[in-house]
């Protein structure tokens, strides 16, 4: 809890997956790649709830061994490749809804981004808090390498400029910083989230993450990108 208001926490975590199969429960440094997520929650001095909601026995059993509740299995129509994680997140609501267990924050942890400081998430809170009348979410965000000023796109058989914008610059130290939402943490306000069902409402603010930390895994080279940084951030303790 912080300052009276109730935080779930949310670990979506799907069975299936086309780029890096059972990458939820993969083993990553001795643990699985999921177990990242939950430790770092755990953690928190705010969380007064912290749920996985999966459609997987296995990823279940793997949840519970890490002392993590798993209320549920996640029925199979919202378990999807097309599944959004807002339709993932009011199914998880409602259900603690009909056990009249009401809460004011949520926060949705994506185990596929597992590069996670300790003072990330209670960070995060503490800022929405403190700015409650003038925001209702907060999202983790990351410095784009690969600016949108130069990304190109194919035209038939040439290389055009995916934006048609003739104002843009080719010198990076011109660029206006740009940012991509990475999945440290998406808080927001549950009243909110209700009627706008995104975690990208109109007042929402944002926490700059480090560079380290702007990957997600989809593939066995995000994993092993992911890995290596993991080895060498421990190694430096």
């Amino acid at each position: 809890m912080i300052a009276g208001k109730k935080v779930i926490a949310i670990i979506p975590a799907r069975g299936g997956s086309k780029g890096l199969p059972n990458k939820n429960i993969k083993p990553l440094l001795g643990k699985p790649l999921i177990n990242w997520t939950i430790e770092v929650a755990q953690r928190s001095k705010y969380v007064d709830n912290l749920i996985v909601s999966t459609d997987s026995e296995s990823i279940a059993e793997v949840a519970l061994s890490a002392n993590c509740r798993v209320p549920f299995i996640r029925p199979s129509e919202l378990a999807t490749d097309h599944t959004p994680s807002s339709e993932v997140v009011l199914h998880v609501l409602d259900f603690y809804e009909k056990k009249d267990q009401d809460y004011d924050i949520l926060v949705l942890l994506e185990p596929t981004s597992p590069l996670r400081e300790d003072s990330d998430i209670d960070f995060m809170l503490e800022k929405i808090v403190k700015n409650y009348d003038d925001f209702d979410a907060i999202i983790s965000i990351g410095n784009v390498k690969e600016h949108p000023s130069i990304v190109k796109k194919i035209n038939k058989n040439s290389v055009i400029p995916f934006y048609d914008d003739k104002s843009s610059t080719t010198r990076r130290q011109d660029f206006q910083p740009a940012f991509f939402p990475y999945g440290v943490a998406y808080v927001s306000k549950i009243s909110t989230f209700k009627i706008e069902k995104t975690f990208y409402p109109k007042r929402t603010t944002y926490f700059i993450i480090k560079d380290y930390q702007n990957y997600e895994i989809d593939t066995i080279y995000d994993f092993l990108a992911v890995e290596n940084i993991l080895k060498y951030k421990l190694e430096k303790k």
